[in-house]
């Protein structure tokens, strides 16, 4: 008789104890890895003096630093060796680390991501690139009845640590075909861990943290961020430095609306907060971080305190993840609410091709400010 493993429940999805014990193999347990990734005392010196990073060098960086910490982590996918990436995120990885742990595939991202998904069974470490998610729907199969069931499907005797990366959602002038965001897609899936960074900090420390993580991990990259520079500390540049998944971050606290979003839209809603807090409107923003585990517990903290709540996302409305925002709000903060909570999102449509039309399909700064002054009963 196999006996399922004990692995803690870290999915806020799972709401009884009965519920918790039928799937609780679903997910392997994360080990405790504090140990030295190697890097060269130089470039660590280089990088504690860093104060300003870009989204695409955090995300460099710390590719560059879990492979050096462990063997069983490579990387695959089209053009991220010679070429050094679509987005040159594997800038010079393959100079140093070789064909081998940095592999050009053909333009087949059903077969890439099988193959990756086959090495990551046999106790390799894929990070497997996307030029972008949209392509990655001729791979989902592997993705979600492969990847993230079959931990479960085994009874735990068979993990898959894997990390699916990069660019999500609209772009610019791209139309319908390259600008979807999937977020709410697969953030409904039990097996995954679901991502969605920020800045430059988050794009460091949770793409560490979901290379170190036992269970497959769906990282969720913005394009339009890739250029843009953040502070960064230098604890944040050290090697041994990773952001807890399924934890969110107060990026701007506030006492009378909270702003909730993720990826590019935190920016739109820290702007919102700027402008709110001129007309005397005290927005707190929250950056959800990850997706899947939804930091339920921060969202109800900061909503009971501000007793409002906007959700902010690119994405459709209709299933999207706004609409489990609203829900958790909902069903943890009913008595402290003191308006409907509001969402905000791409517009129900195909993404037109047309500038115009593309700008008013997006949130856009305005928006929020509308909805939060709404909820505080000054529109």
């Amino acid at each position: 008789m196999i006996s399922l493993p004990s692995v803690a429940c870290v999915d806020g999805s799972l709401r009884s104890a009965s519920a918790a014990k039928i799937a609780l193999s679903y997910l392997r347990p994360i080990p405790d890895l504090a140990g030295d990734c190697g890097v060269a005392a130089a470039a660590a010196a280089a990088a504690a003096a860093a104060s300003d990073l870009t989204v695409r060098d955090a995300l460099n960086s710390a590719l560059a630093e879990e492979m050096e910490r462990d063997e069983a982590v490579f990387i695959m996918g089209e053009e991220v060796g010679a070429y050094h990436g679509a987005y040159k995120i594997t800038r010079g990885l393959i100079d140093r680390f070789g064909e081998k742990r940095v592999q050009d595939t053909p333009i087949t991202e059903a077969g890439f991501t099988g193959i990756g998904v086959g090495a990551a069974m046999h106790g390799l470490k894929p990070v497997v690139e996307f030029m972008t998610w949209n392509f990655a729907m001729q791979a989902i199969d592997h993705i979600v009845n492969s990847a993230a069931k079959t931990n479960y499907m085994s009874a735990g005797q068979i993990g898959c640590p894997i990390v699916f990366r990069g660019p999500n959602g609209a772009a610019a002038g791209v139309g319908a075909q390259h600008s979807q965001c999937f977020a709410a897609w697969y953030m409904s899936v039990p097996g995954l861990k679901v991502v969605a960074p920020y800045s430059a900090e988050d794009a460091r420390g949770l793409l560490k943290a979901s290379i170190r993580d036992p269970n497959p991990v769906v990282f969720l990259e913005n394009e339009m961020l890739y250029g843009e520079s953040f502070p960064v500390s230098a604890e944040a540049m050290g090697a041994d430095f990773e952001l807890p998944l399924g934890r969110a971050k107060v990026e701007r606290a506030g006492t009378d609306v909270t702003l909730i979003s993720f990826s590019k839209m935190v920016g739109a809603c820290l702007k919102a907060a700027e402008a709110l807090a001129a007309e005397g409107i005290s927005a707190e923003v929250l950056n959800l971080r990850t997706l899947r585990p939804l930091d339920r517990a921060s969202i109800a903290a900061s909503v009971r305190k501000t007793g409002r709540a906007v959700s902010v996302e690119e994405g459709w409305p209709h299933a999207g993840v706004g609409a489990e925002l609203v829900a958790t709000c909902v069903e943890e903060c009913f008595d402290y609410l003191d308006a409907p909570p509001e969402r905000i999102t791409g517009v129900d449509v195909p993404m037109p091709y047309a500038e115009n039309l593309e700008r008013d399909a997006l949130p856009q700064v305005a928006d929020i400010i509308a909805a939060a002054k709404r909820t505080v009963g000054k529109a």
